[in-house]
């Protein structure tokens, strides 16, 4: 672990690869696990703000669960998650033409129609980032589902930290990504 700031980096981030193999996994990781995505407070605000726009993108199921559950849920220690359809996919997933998950909320954007990409964590995956009073942990997630993203990555030599850097860079901003990579650089 280093510090960068007001975080606590883990170097697995910089040791492992990741890139994601979405015709192996088909996107499993919006579809399994017994939870919805972490959100923010200011990402369930953002929802209940574009949900009429994200809405026709979305599958009856899911549309069924979030006006069950609502935009957004609120866990019994007081965190965010998306909402869950059964238990299973996160009510914001779509499928493609090859029964890949896809995120609802995501063909929104790319579609013009909002201008929020998704959720923090969605879009972090697999890095994972855990607040604390004084400062930020940021590590990586292993889940066996993403065996096939650790293949890829080794093979094309992309490591954690460069494979979410558009998302870390929202998180954090350039200035802290530029200095993720030096220490990144002095490693090697």
């Amino acid at each position: 672990m280093f510090q960068l700031g007001k975080t606590i980096v883990s170097e697995e981030i910089i040791d492992n690869d990741f890139v994601c193999n979405l015709s192996a996994c088909k996107g499993a990781c919006c579809v399994e696990g017994d939870a919805g995505a972490p959100l923010d407070k200011e990402e369930t605000e953002i929802l209940n703000d574009i949900y009429p726009k994200v809405k026709p993108f979305l599958r009856k199921e899911g549309i069924a669960a979030i006006e069950a559950q609502g935009r957004f849920i609120t866990t019994p220690f007081g965190d965010y998650e998306t909402p869950l359809i059964n238990g299973a996919d996160c009510a914001y997933v779509i499928f493609d033409d090859k029964n890949t998950a896809l995120c609802g909320i995501e063909e929104a954007y790319n579609q013009g129609e909002i201008s929020w990409k998704k959720p923090l964590s969605c879009h972090l995956y697999p890095v994972r980032i855990k607040q604390y009073s004084e400062f930020a942990a940021v590590n990586y997630e292993k889940w066996d589902i993403c065996n096939p993203a650790c293949s890829l990555g080794k093979e094309l030599q992309v490591p954690v930290y460069k494979f979410v850097k558009e998302a870390l860079i929202r998180k954090f901003g350039q200035d802290w990504y530029d200095e993720l990579e030096k220490v990144a650089a002095s490693r090697d």
